[in-house]
């Protein structure tokens, strides 16, 4: 019996028993502190509003949890529903996430991330709505005016409600061109609008020069864009920049130039095979 007592790890049973002991201490402390918060009354409400983009701001906010929610400065925290507060921002197109919760002061903290829209779409009958890096269509408000891209022209697809995705495949190019080339020193520059012709090639308007540079979908972006270059570097400094009516490089391996009316040439069209 003398040799088990003695075999018995005393020490590392008596940190197993302070550790037990502690934990239990702390278990009770939160209970107090968790309790002591449930009773505590909001002494405010600090509303932070994040992102680029400005559709909504911190008064839109709280309008919004007081007609809602009502007044939330000196309710118990117990009775704040967060959980409902978060699901109603949530809801607002203009958010991509929401947290509320109440910290150690009492005080409601409401964060929100605001969405960030890559593109401006007006359809072919005037309807507006923007498009969101998640792919997803966000309305367009009087309030704020964001700097993107605008595409226009002859796009069919329209809006219905808010956050609906993207249906149509031109839609969709209008979105990867922008994507391609938001980072693209020369072309971010260059490009200040998207427009669909009748025959549903996308084309661009340019800040330099007259003539729309006709891309015709998203695919093979990269080459069309270098050949778009050759002709800026290569052909616009010799015709000037009112030769031509239109660029066209959605073919490969082809920048065609359509000479404006006048011009004696014995084509309207000028092929420039690429090497």
């Amino acid at each position: 019996m003398l040799k088990i007592v003695r075999n018995i790890p005393w020490r590392q049973l008596g940190y197993l028993c302070i550790g037990l002991l502690a934990l239990a201490g702390i278990g009770m402390l939160m209970g107090v502190v968790k309790k002591k918060d449930m009773a505590q009354a909001c002494v405010s409400m600090k509303v932070i509003v994040e992102g680029k983009e400005t559709f909504i701001d911190q008064h839109d906010i709280s309008n919004l949890v007081s007609a809602q929610f009502g007044k939330v400065v000196g309710r118990p925290l117990a009775e704040i529903p967060t959980d409902k507060i978060e699901k109603a921002l949530m809801e607002l197109p203009y958010v991509s996430s929401a947290e509320v919760y109440a910290d150690m002061d009492g005080i409601l903290q409401i964060l929100v991330q605001q969405r960030e829209v890559i593109l401006r779409i007006v359809n072919k009958v005037g309807k507006e709505y923007y498009i969101d890096t998640q792919g997803e269509k966000v309305p367009v408000t009087l309030k704020y005016v964001p700097h993107v891209l605008v595409a226009n022209g002859n796009i069919r697809e329209g809006y219905e409600k808010p956050l609906d995705t993207i249906q149509t495949q031109l839609v969709k190019d209008l979105v990867a061109i922008v994507e391609h080339v938001k980072n693209d020193p020369l072309w971010s520059n260059q490009i200040v609008q998207l427009y669909v012709d009748h025959q549903q090639d996308i084309e661009i308007i340019p800040r330099v020069g007259t003539q729309p540079l006709i891309i015709g979908d998203a695919s093979k972006l990269e080459e069309k864009l270098g050949r778009l270059e050759i002709f800026y570097k290569n052909i616009l400094p010799k015709v000037g920049t009112r030769a031509y009516e239109k660029v066209n490089v959605k073919y490969d391996g082809q920048i065609i130039c359509e000479r404006r009316d006048g011009w004696m040439l014995d084509s309207l069209q000028m092929k420039l095979k690429m090497k």
